[in-house]
């Protein structure tokens, strides 16, 4: 099982293929596990390399709080250790934050970013009140609950579910909790116009609620491409194979 000590807390990651690199950033309380159907098909044509997040499935429990700069800086990190000069970020929900945070840290670093269901801030009702409930549900007489209630949500198959529920559960809830709670504070909208990489925009055509992240995004980044698929929020496991070409078909493109 591959691990990576950064100043003290040790990082599991997976690595998988050749050629141009993708780092997958996973949501809270989800692991890499959730990106298995990327790791196992884009591998076949890219070098793919997803990790847990501090306090997450594999990963060690974190002193230092978990913030979106914090993971940003375990991701250089990563690639240091990796030998990898510039990647595509590719990140699912909260993780498409921090996609764009490493982009506005580390420009340098980044050929660009696919957003799967992204936001650049959690500013509507709907979207606070869920990850408010689930900063409540963060804590260890609740954590089997809420971790049964995510994985069931971005499950396709039993299978599926069971994977990522065992992982999810490894997790320790005081970091997943942070997680959460950073993603009601970050707003990154007024720096987008910085951000100089192409960009792919993907989302759900039935995630209603995310259409309004999807238009701010749009219209902010200087070079994006949007993409609906007739799904919900849960694209990584629940689209897997369209999302998968789109990947494929970008960085292509803008290798």
């Amino acid at each position: 099982m591959p691990m990576l000590d950064v100043n003290g807390v040790s990082l599991y990651y997976d690595v998988k293929g050749n050629g141009t690199s993708i780092v997958f950033i996973h949501p809270p309380l989800l692991t890499s596990e959730n990106f298995r159907y990327q790791m196992d098909e884009l591998s076949h044509d890219f070098k793919v390399i997803s990790f847990d997040i501090r306090g997450h499935g594999r990963s060690q429990y974190s002193t230092k709080p978990v913030t979106y700069p914090l993971i940003v800086e375990d991701i250089k990190h990563l690639l240091n250790h990796l030998g990898i000069e510039k990647v595509f970020l590719c990140g699912y929900s909260t993780g498409a934050s921090i996609a764009l945070e490493f982009m506005l840290t580390y420009s340098d670093r980044a050929f660009g970013s696919i957003l799967v269901s992204g936001m650049s801030e959690a500013s509507d009702f709907y979207l606070r009140k869920r990850i408010s409930l689930a900063v409540k549900l963060a804590n260890p007489r609740t954590f089997s609950f809420l971790a049964y209630a995510i994985t069931y949500g971005n499950s396709d198959t039993k299978e599926t579910f069971e994977k990522l529920y065992k992982e999810a559960v490894k997790g320790d809830v005081r970091n997943i909790k942070q997680y959460y709670q950073y993603s009601l504070a970050y707003n990154c909208t007024n720096q987008l116009e910085n951000i100089k990489h192409p960009i792919l925009m993907v989302y759900g055509k039935k995630d209603k609620s995310f259409q309004r992240y999807a238009n701010l995004l749009q219209k902010k980044l200087p070079f994006n491409e949007l993409r609906f698929l007739s799904k919900k929020h849960q694209i990584p496991t629940k689209a897997a194979q369209e999302l998968n070409q789109l990947i494929i078909d970008f960085v292509q493109l803008h290798n």
